[in-house]
């Protein structure tokens, strides 16, 4: 009898203990599983709060482009720009032509005889995009902004300067697309302009002078902030004016 029992408890005991050894073995994998899931979740979060996060600078468009189409004649050749009410209505300007008299019911049309084409169409591309070529590019090595390499990117390069038919000569294109943001009412266009302008470089004196008289009289007075660049674009190019003799000669024609 004593023998049986002493067996019996020997097989109870291998029972328990090969229960408890599943048990256990179960219960460090359970928790190793938890533990692994913990950690991948713990790196997975970090991995997200490291993502760059792209900024928006795009002008909020709604959730479809699904509203009437307007067509926009542009200069005296009127050359034609189509575009989404809605898009065109984000700014003030635009907004309130499409809403008032000035607007053709019947065919949606706008008549603007007075703007270049050259312009229109990079304000356009700015409603559109939040932007107009050359984009203003971040470059994260040097932690610097400035203007895409419009030399390789397929596009082929880019004029800084538009031919003004009033004007009789060459302007800055980002003065003029600051002058035309003005007028429709586009704030961050006209830093967007102003900040692009400041990256560009080798620019001819006669250019930058005849660019800040356009400016001038088509901006408000009050308007500091293109006052005050067109001051420190004119400092920074002194000693090329000076080699040129253009701001001499500018001064004995009393800036005319």
């Amino acid at each position: 009898m004593f023998s049986r029992r002493t067996h019996h408890n020997e097989s109870f005991s291998k029972v328990y203990n090969t229960s408890f050894d599943k048990y256990s073995r179960a219960g460090k994998a359970t928790s190793s599983k938890q533990k692994r899931s913990f950690r991948d979740r713990g790196a997975a979060v970090k991995k997200l709060d490291l993502q760059p996060k792209k900024a928006d600078h795009s002008p909020p468009v709604g959730s479809t482009l699904t509203s009437a189409i307007v067509t926009i004649c542009v200069g005296p050749e009127q050359r034609l720009f189509a575009a989404h009410e809605d898009i065109l209505s984000h700014s003030p300007f635009f907004a309130a032509i499409c809403r008032g008299q000035f607007l053709e019911s019947a065919t949606k049309r706008v008549n603007l005889p007075e703007e270049l084409p050259e312009i229109f169409s990079s304000v356009l591309e700015y409603l559109y995009k939040g932007d107009y070529y050359p984009r203003l590019l971040h470059n994260k090595r040097r932690n610097t902004w400035e203007l895409e390499d419009t030399e390789n990117n397929g596009r082929g390069g880019v004029e800084s300067t538009v031919l003004h038919p009033r004007a009789g000569q060459e302007l800055l294109k980002d003065t003029m697309l600051y002058c035309t943001a003005d007028r429709y009412g586009l704030e961050e266009l006209k830093r967007l302009a102003l900040r692009k302008q400041g990256l560009q470089s080798g620019i001819q004196c006669s250019t930058i002078l005849a660019s800040a008289r356009y400016a001038y009289a088509n901006t408000p007075d009050t308007d500091s902030k293109l006052r005050a660049h067109y001051l420190a674009l004119i400092i920074r190019s002194r000693s090329t004016f000076k080699r040129s003799g253009t701001m001499q000669m500018e001064m004995e024609a009393g800036g005319k």
